[in-house]
């Protein structure tokens, strides 16, 4: 009954986009959001409080869930097929960050794409409104914004410290480098072009990549002030984990990636001579380093200081961590 249910909708919607599409002409939106282990209603229901005041809009959320196991949160996000204009899609297994996005893509029905991260809050009333407005661009990245976290979490500390770079004004001067697949939107047709690189499973960079396929295209991407807002904070130790897991995708892409991340720039032009002193000032001091971060009072300035170092060296795998997030 469930499956029978889901297509009826499924075909109800079809006819009713189609509608828009022939008759109206208005603009059609998909909200796409990827998750994995995070209940969505609250952002589902968000969004389509606000969809449902812009005039002209056709919209849909479409909620794709990458392998997530954990029964509760997937009976929690089943509710999110009872929103009006939502569906929530289980995919069978975990198949990554590029991957899961580009199968939103093949169950997108709009003109346009949103993506938004599962794990995002709306804080503006006027959001979505800001990116109707922004036509007729082909690509638009609105930011994100962090909320205050605690005072001895170590992410909290460097997004406090970054804050000012991802202001509007900060993001232009760099519009291609400067963005993230979460929160932006851009055409359907440019995302069928321009897939994500299904190879970026772990964690980063697969928009850095994207990034540079549209400026080889000509392909302008206009940044607005519609952030996104992240209220959870990961603990230090996964903070480090996953920055570690950054630094070994960009390593592991360089050739594809040269040219569009500083640090890795940095990093390739550097000559041993430099390498070797820097390695040898790290190993002295990595331990003390490490343990400082993954304490209750990790220092920012040992965060920026190791970012210092691992800035020089060739190989940013055996260096360090926290050098991920300063870099983006």
């Amino acid at each position: 009954r469930t499956t029978h249910r889901f297509v009826i909708e499924y075909f109800n919607f079809f006819i009713f986009f189609s509608f828009n599409i022939f008759i109206n002409k208005q603009m059609l939106l998909s909200i796409l959001i990827p998750t994995h282990k995070d209940v969505c209603i609250e952002l589902v229901h968000a969004l389509t409080l606000q969809a449902f005041t812009i005039d002209d809009l056709t919209w849909e959320v479409v909620v794709a869930d990458d392998g997530s196991t954990d029964q509760k949160v997937i009976a929690a996000n089943q509710s999110i097929n009872n929103e009006p204009n939502s569906r929530y899609v289980l995919y069978g297994e975990n198949i990554g960050r590029a991957a899961i996005r580009n199968f939103l893509v093949t169950q997108a029905r709009g003109e346009w794409l949103l993506f938004i991260d599962g794990d995002g809050k709306v804080i503006d009333d006027e959001y979505l409104k800001k990116f109707v407005n922004s036509q007729p661009v082909e690509v638009c990245y609105g930011g994100y914004k962090m909320m205050p976290g605690p005072k001895d979490n170590l992410r909290w500390l460097y997004e406090r410290y970054a804050a000012p770079h991802h202001q509007v004004a900060d993001r232009q001067q760099t519009p291609y480098q400067s963005f993230n697949i979460c929160n932006l939107m851009i055409r359907r047709e440019l995302m069928l072009k321009y897939p994500l690189d299904n190879r970026f499973v772990k964690y980063g960079y697969e928009d850095v990549l994207l990034g540079k396929h549209l400026q080889q295209a000509d392909i302008m991407i206009t940044h607005i002030d519609a952030p996104i807002g992240f209220f959870d904070y990961e603990t230090n130790t996964h903070f480090v984990a996953k920055t570690e897991e950054g630094l070994q995708t960009l390593w592991e892409y360089r050739k594809d990636l040269q040219g569009y991340s500083k640090l890795l720039d940095i990093a390739l032009s550097c000559n041993s001579f430099c390498r070797r002193v820097i390695l040898g000032i790290y190993d002295i001091n990595k331990k003390r380093w490490k343990q400082n971060l993954l304490s209750t009072s990790p220092s920012l300035w040992i965060f920026n200081l190791c970012y210092a170092w691992v800035k020089a060296r060739a190989n940013p795998l055996t260096l360090a961590f926290p050098l991920f997030f300063l870099d983006r």
